[in-house]
């Protein structure tokens, strides 16, 4: 359940749709290579090290585990806010990005999409953390399956025409910077998830499994939609959904299931990142419905910022402000320690 509610996390639109992997490591071909299996190795390191924290010292919210990790009330005050910021942002850009499929698809307005995740949110939401395991227990393994077997197919065509792939690059150190930059604003979606289901650690064992298999599902995933851009030689940095294209114009008897991919996993990251804002901003019972209202109707409104321009902007800037958090993370047992 906890693997589940990890790769429900990651699996976003950005993902599923190819325009995270693109930017990040499908444009260095190669060297992109190398940042998926260094971004996997950094991912399942930040996972045992923040599931570790929270298991041994019986952390059960953000506040606590910031505080824990920057032993500054201040600073943990300060990165608390920021990290919830993200949080809310990147629910927006699930909404838009359910949007701007919609309207790629079927040229259908965006809002009608927006709409449409918007109430399907807050169906789950409403229902607290349980609907959103309960919905995240059966749409992750399908989705998992489905990428991997597409990305299995594109690797067949891709050794038939050998000759035709080109995965050649200049020597470029910035791959190595945007793959911990990928790994780094993860990592903020997905450690407030952990917090929220820290009660579902049991021991030691498990963490050292939960993590391993987390950063390894990661990379075969992220792999299987490098194989899926690879196919298809064309220039991607104008498409807002590069991995609906391809399949769209190469492989159009899968677009049908592959349209259910990007929509399944827009709503298991929007419900996963929605809980873990609401859980850390929403002190008293009371007031959680009407937080959860005021979060779907508002990311309606927002969708119209368009979503690969949301992704290029913001995800960058904050995968920065990460890299701080990780660094603590990793250093946090270290420090320990020397005091």
């Amino acid at each position: 359940m906890l693997i589940f509610s990890i790769i429900g996390t990651l699996i976003g639109a950005g993902f599923a749709s190819g325009q995270e992997i693109y930017l990040f490591f499908y444009k260095y071909k190669t060297y992109g290579i190398f940042g998926l299996v260094l971004c996997s190795i950094l991912i399942s390191m930040v996972i045992y090290k923040t599931c570790n924290i929270i298991y041994t010292r019986k952390i059960d919210n953000y506040e606590d585990f910031l505080e824990e990790v920057f032993h500054s009330k201040k600073i943990s005050n300060i990165s608390n806010i920021i990290i919830n910021a993200f949080l809310l942002i990147t629910f927006y850009i699930m909404i838009s990005g359910f949007g701007a499929y919609f309207k790629q698809q079927f040229q259908i307005n965006s809002i009608i999409g927006s709409s449409i995740i918007s109430l399907m949110c807050f169906i789950v939401l409403i229902k607290d953390i349980e609907g959103v395991k309960f919905v995240n227990s059966f749409i992750v393994p399908a989705l998992i399956v489905i990428i991997i077997c597409l990305g299995f197919l594109c690797f067949i065509d891709i050794l038939k025409e050998a000759e035709l792939i080109n995965l050649e690059q200049k020597m470029s150190s910035k791959w190595l910077l945007d793959a911990t930059i990928y790994c780094s604003y993860n990592m903020i979606l997905v450690i407030p998830v952990l917090v929220n289901l820290g009660r579902s650690i049991k021991n030691k064992s498990q963490i050292l499994i939960v993590s391993a298999l987390s950063g390894f599902i990661v990379f075969i995933l992220a792999f299987s939609i490098f194989l899926i851009l690879l196919s298809v030689n064309i220039d991607y940095s104008k498409i807002e959904m590069p991995v609906v294209y391809v399949i769209n114009n190469s492989y159009t008897r899968f677009s049908a299931i592959y349209g259910v991919v990007i929509l399944a996993s827009i709503f298991s990251t929007a419900i996963s990142i929605g809980i873990s804002f609401l859980k850390n901003i929403t002190k008293k019972q009371k007031s959680y419905p009407q937080f959860v209202t005021i979060m779907c109707i508002s990311g309606v409104l927002i969708s119209n910022f368009g979503f690969s321009n949301l992704v290029k902007l913001l995800f960058p800037i904050f995968g920065y402000l990460g890299v701080v958090q990780i660094y603590y993370i990793l250093a946090i047992e270290r420090k320990t320690k020397k005091t």
